[in-house]
């Protein structure tokens, strides 16, 4: 059975118990201080009513850079497999001459 870390995260002024395995735990950390940077700085930026909106504005945020770097690693697998079939084609035709 893998070992277990009990570690304590704080986001948005509250406290979140966690049970990871040591692996998880440089990620997790690194998530925790991200957002927290987030929401300091959509306070700062913004007129915020309650930490829920800031919440949900930092979660927007992270949810469209994922999607985004999905449409970007589509685009970049379509345009390395339209330069491989242009080599592909070349080379099949060097070959046949």
């Amino acid at each position: 059975m893998a070992e277990h870390l009990k570690i304590k995260l704080s986001i948005a002024n509250r406290v979140y118990p966690l049970t990871i395995t040591p692996g998880q735990e440089e990620g997790l950390r690194k998530a925790a201080k991200k957002i927290e940077a987030m929401i300091s700085q959509f306070e700062q930026n913004y007129s915020v009513r309650d930490k829920q909106d800031v919440l949900a504005m930092c979660a927007l945020q992270f949810a469209s850079q994922v999607e985004q770097k999905t449409i970007d690693k589509a685009s970049v697998s379509e345009d390395v497999e339209e330069k491989l079939n242009a080599l592909d084609q070349l080379l099949q035709k060097h070959l046949s001459a």
